[in-house]
């Protein structure tokens, strides 16, 4: 699943074959089928989750009976090996019902199947043995979404049985399980359409199955239809039949596979191979063609040819992810998948084959080799997440996508130096705990540390072992162990490397090193800790890394290589050097700081040749500076001194960075809400906007010209320039959007500055419903969420309040984007009130539309949050939050994140304040000096 929150609000984009025996198909004879389709809907009721694996107490039934099963985990008794499904879904009355035959192999005897089934009527259940059919008795208990199918005779161990199930249910409203989106036609007609969403839990909601990863089994799927729709799902077509006025569309059999990656949908789409709604079909050929070019790089780097006889791509029009890996019919957003090359900009393509690079790289890691169970979803996740940079890499070479794989790397470790952080690999039992699992720390750490483990064995010895562990465990499930041992092998000099004994210290423990250099002539000492943002010491405590060092000095350009497994060590240097420079392109997921005289080395070496410095290097420095100055190891006019050579930068990874370590700064005095603090500081922000950006921004022309990296980098600095007033963006801006109202639209403005354009025009209540028209009347989606960003830039309080309560409502805008909206607003300074507001009036709704644990959820609380800088506000924060129960939230780690951001904003407010005033007072005065 390619995570929407996780992956596009870097700074860069925002600112962004078997049949069946003869007498089953006998069982599914239209009259039967008919019949279902009149089954009341009576779904049962959705009780929350508690946290612990087992019931405290014996489970009860809905009938009041013990429940037999009192874990969260199914029994491994018996496990599936096919499914038959037959759904038929009703766009009408937006229910569907269906039927479900399972064959399952009995591993030991048993009287008892349980499985999953959510919020669904279930009827009619049958065991279908060889001695002949009789009926099993069902209990139901809906805390842990489980039935229990009780037979009076044993169940033998090695025989094979099958049970059969009728179900129904209504479709789904949130954006999980069987569920309903709609859109709106150019003429004002609303269509709605059904589609799936299975990852993680959400398979059991829409029929009776084994929902967890490791039950795998093929699925022979059969949809009923209406003949003004179509239905498409993992597999192709191979007979449709039909009967009165509906069609039974028949699916080819699956490859094993878990239940997670099971999809279909009905819809009135059209298709070349990229399905869309009809109205936006022509913007689907750019993604068909990269699906095309990756698929065959995937082939021939896993050496495994794609296994499935076709790969469809769908844009839903209402989808809460970015995407989604559903073997054979990947989904996603239409902002994922749709492309035109006359109104999308550089980031939009590059975003476009990022997205669809991690679904199809997920065919092979997650579809044809599964995690065991979601504590390893980063085999997942951090695989899919990895290969997006190393297929782009050669795919796409134009895309220069290893500009921005490091901005991964600096968003894990934000999430990573809390307390709150977890390991990659960690413990999760209940369907909340699962849903939080989808976070920075399982796709960008998980992507991090393999990049560095690449980086360490070689790429090619990585290959290697990536390709022995695929065809290894094809179809199979696995844990980290199968991993590392793929990739172990006399690599050096005869000797066997432990990868897994490096790799378990990243994996399984929370947070990352902090690793101090301190030279003293040859000699280079170092010594390893916990990096972490708390003013608890004992917190860092019995930390210990396996470090791929790596370091290159001013007297080599040669990387040398040490693995640091020690606490401290001592290296030796063959000769004096002006200045080392720690973890090389940042390849490793580690900070380093600079004891002694080294940060003030690398700022000699940055103000006078920084260019001796790869850009990736320079970015680590920026970041790592500032990090430090968190944790008290830096002062801050050390980093802001460091910054100051940012006026000569111009690559993107190191310009984005240094701003992303400055803009917070500003942030932070805003939501002080202290008027006299924020006057004195309105001329100290001018001067150090402008020490930092000097030159830069006036550089960038208006124009849609150069590389991928040149043109996001413009669109971010004009756009930056904008926002902060700079007065040469502000009136070439001006000028650009009344030009373009006055032609209605029509003037083509170039891709690349229409964000900053737009975020002007946006100031006035006739610009801003200018650009709402604008936003409603068009089909191009990247347009659509450029006017939406801007629109959420406004200065304009009531304008806030109307596009969080519209995006709510989901007509106008949709709300999908609501999680968007609302942390664009809270970022405005005009609206960050508004936005804590409606956040907290509409909790419960937010929860329920979007899930407790999921990273849209965590998002929403995060970026909310996450620039308060006062007691007051963390009082407010607390006792709202402190306020709720488990079921409606109170255990998930989101709100520990916040509260640990918040103190940390605080406690570097009352160190650093003083500090940046003098600082900027030495700099005013400086700056005289220089002018005289």
């Amino acid at each position: 699943m390619y995570n929407k929150a996780v992956s596009e609000h870097n700074p860069v984009f925002v600112l962004q074959v078997r049949t069946l025996p003869a007498f089953i198909d006998t069982m599914l004879a239209a009259p039967l089928l008919l019949l279902l389709l009149f089954v009341p809907v009576r779904p049962s009721s959705a009780a929350q989750l508690p946290n612990q694996g087992q019931a405290k107490d014996v489970p009860i039934a809905t009938n009041g009976q013990p429940f037999p099963w009192d874990r969260m985990r199914l029994p491994k008794t018996v496990y599936p090996l096919h499914y038959d499904l037959t759904i038929h879904p009703n766009l009408t009355t937006l229910d569907f019902t269906g039927v479900a035959r399972i064959l399952l192999d009995v591993h030991e005897d048993t009287s008892m199947v349980v499985l999953h089934a959510k919020q669904m009527q279930v009827s009619n259940v049958l065991l279908l043995a060889p001695e002949g059919v009789r009926p099993l008795r069902v209990l139901e208990y809906p805390p842990f979404h489980q039935l229990a199918l009780l037979s009076d005779s044993v169940l033998t161990k090695g025989r094979r049985y099958e049970v059969q199930l009728e179900f129904a249910a209504n479709l789904s409203d949130s954006f999980h399980g069987f569920y309903k989106s709609s859109y709106r036609t150019k003429n004002g007609e609303v269509r709605v359409l059904a589609s799936t969403q299975f990852e993680a839990t959400f398979a059991r909601g829409a029929f009776p199955c084994f929902d967890e990863p490791a039950f795998k089994a093929n699925f022979t799927i059969r949809i009923i239809r209406e003949p003004r729709h179509i239905s498409i799902s993992n597999m192709p077509k191979v007979h449709v039949h039909a009967e009165i006025s509906l069609y039974f569309d028949h699916f080819d059999t699956t490859v094993k596979m878990s239940t997670y990656l099971v999809a279909y949908i009905v819809s009135d789409f059209l298709s070349i191979s990229v399905y869309a709604v009809p109205e936006k079909i022509d913007q689907t050929a750019f993604a068909l063609d990269a699906a095309v070019k990756l698929l065959d790089f995937y082939d021939d780097y896993f050496d495994i040819p794609y296994p499935l006889p076709k790969q469809d791509l769908a844009a839903i029009p209402d989808f809460q992810s970015g995407a989604m890996e559903n073997w054979g019919l990947t989904t996603y957003r239409e902002t994922g998948l749709l492309f035109d090359p006359n109104k999308s900009s550089a980031s939009d393509k590059l975003g476009l084959v990022k997205v669809i690079a991690h679904e199809l790289a997920h065919q092979w890691f997650g579809n044809l080799v599964t995690m065991e169970w979601w504590n390893d979803l980063w085999l997942n996740e951090g695989f899919a997440k990895f290969m997006e940079y190393i297929s782009l890499d050669i795919t796409y070479p134009e895309l220069q996508v290893d500009d921005f794989f490091l901005g991964k790397c600096f968003e894990a470790m934000e999430v990573d130096s809390l307390s709150s952080s977890h390991p990659v690999s960690t413990h999760v039992e209940n369907p909340t705990q699962i849903q939080e699992m989808f976070d920075d720390v399982s796709y960008d750490k998980g992507a991090c540390i393999l990049n560095m483990l690449r980086d360490f064995l070689t790429p090619e010895a990585f290959e290697i072992g990536i390709i022995r562990y695929l065809k290894r465990y094809s179809y199979q499930n696995t844990v980290n162990s199968h991993l590392w041992e793929s990739l172990t092998n006399k690599w050096f000099s005869g000797d066997e490397l432990d990868v897994r004994a490096i790799m378990d210290t990243w994996t399984l423990q929370e947070g990352f090193p902090l690793v101090t250099v301190e030279v003293r002539g040859r000699e280079v000492r170092l010594s390893q800790e916990r990096y972490l943002k708390t003013d608890d010491p004992s917190l860092t405590e019995g930390f210990l890394w396996q470090i791929p060092l790596t370091y290159m000095t001013s007297a080599s350009n040669t990387i040398h290589r040490f693995l640091l497994k020690t606490k401290t060590d001592v290296l030796y240097l063959p000769e004096k050097v002006d200045w080392v420079k720690f973890n090389v392109d940042m390849s490793g997921y580690y900070m380093v700081h600079y004891a002694g005289e080294g940060w003030n080395s690398i700022i000699k070496l940055l103000q006078h040749n920084h260019t001796a410095l790869t850009s990736n290097d320079r970015a680590s420095l920026i970041q790592n500076v500032f990090q430090l100055v968190s944790v008290g190891k830096v002062r801050l006019d050390t980093a802001l001194e460091l910054s100051l050579y940012l006026s000569r930068e111009t690559e993107i990874m190191a310009v984005t960075q240094g701003f992303g370590e400055l803009v917070p700064l500003y942030k932070l005095m805003e939501k002080r809400d202290m008027a006299a603090l924020e006057n004195q500081m309105k001329v100290s922000e001018k001067k150090l906007l402008h020490n930092a950006t000097r030159g830069l921004i006036d550089r960038q022309e208006w124009t849609d010209s150069g590389s991928v990296s040149e043109r996001v980098l413009r669109s971010y600095l004009l756009l930056f320039g904008c926002v902060r007033n700079y007065p040469p963006c502000v009136t070439k801006a001006t000028q650009l959007f009344n030009k373009w109202r006055e032609s209605d639209g029509n003037m083509s403005l170039p891709v690349d500055v229409t964000m900053a354009v737009f975020v002007i025009g946006a100031r006035t209540p006739e610009g801003w419903d200018f650009l709402f028209e604008k936003y409603r009347s068009s089909l191009q989606m990247s347009v659509k969420s450029r006017l939406k960003s801007a629109m959420a830039v406004t200065p304009l309080q009531d304008k806030l309040k109307w596009m969080m309560e519209q995006s709510l409502h989901g007509e106008v805008m949709k709300t999908q984007d609501l999680p968007d909206v609302i942390v664009s607003v809270s970022r405005n300074p005009r609206g960050y009130k508004l936005a804590w507001d409606f956040f907290r009036a509409n909790w419960h709704t937010l929860i329920k539309k979007f899930d407790l644990g999921s990273h849209t959820i965590s998002y929403m609380v995060t970026g909310v949050t996450s620039q308060y800088s006062t007691r007051e506000m963390l009082i407010e924060v607390r006792s709202f939050f402190g306020s709720l129960t488990e079921e409606t939230g109170s255990e998930m780690r989101c709100i520990r994140q916040a509260y640990e951001t918040i103190e940390d904003n605080i406690r570097w407010m009352d160190t650093n304040l003083p500090l940046l005033q003098g600082w900027l007072d030495k700099r005013s005065r400086r700056d005289v000096h220089e002018d005289l």
